[in-house]
């Protein structure tokens, strides 16, 4: 005995239906345009670079940089420097083109006191302050604690390297 077959009936869709499923469809695609375009403008990033080139040894200065957009995926984004701010002052490894993003590596922290070089150690408490003329054991940075070599007793003390290249110790 066969079974009988039973035809599914569709209702025929009204215009105000199909009005709105289009609006629908037409909505979902436009955000999905949105968010591609979204996901373009966040892989653009504005990068500090040389406007001229800067050979090894350079302090960087403002005056030499300007800012360049770059697309995020053409780099490793943790290997270079993206704020001006965390180059200014500090000293070029290597030459540095024009117009490329500057690597971590490519820059250091300026040595401010030399190994051997003469230098001043400075200790100031309350009104007094005591200078002695001293050698440095190792190379510094401006904030970097060295050992130093008071030039007149050879006595061997520790103190921080200043901006303006003297040693502190004390309080």
């Amino acid at each position: 005995m066969a079974e009988p077959v039973v035809k599914a009936q569709t209702a025929p869709m009204r215009p105000v239906a199909r009005v709105v499923l289009t609006l629908g469809a037409s909505l979902l695609m436009a955000l999905a345009l949105v968010q591609i375009a979204g996901a373009a403008t966040r892989s653009v990033v504005t990068l500090p670079v040389p406007r001229a080139t800067i050979a090894a040894g350079d302090v960087i200065t403002l005056s030499v940089l300007e800012s360049r957009k770059f697309n995020a995926t053409s780099f490793d984004r943790f290997s270079v420097i993206p704020n001006v701010n965390d180059i200014l002052g500090k000293e070029a490894v290597r030459r540095l083109p024009v117009g490329m993003p500057i690597q971590r590596s490519a820059v250091r922290r300026r040595e401010i006191v030399k190994r051997g070089e003469p230098a001043q150690l400075v200790f100031q408490d309350r009104g007094l302050e005591i200078i002695a003329h001293v050698e440095p054991l190792e190379d510094g940075v401006a904030g970097e604690i060295i050992r130093v070599r008071n030039v007149d007793t050879g006595l061997i003390v520790v103190g921080r390297v200043e901006e303006n290249g003297t040693i502190s110790i004390g309080p």
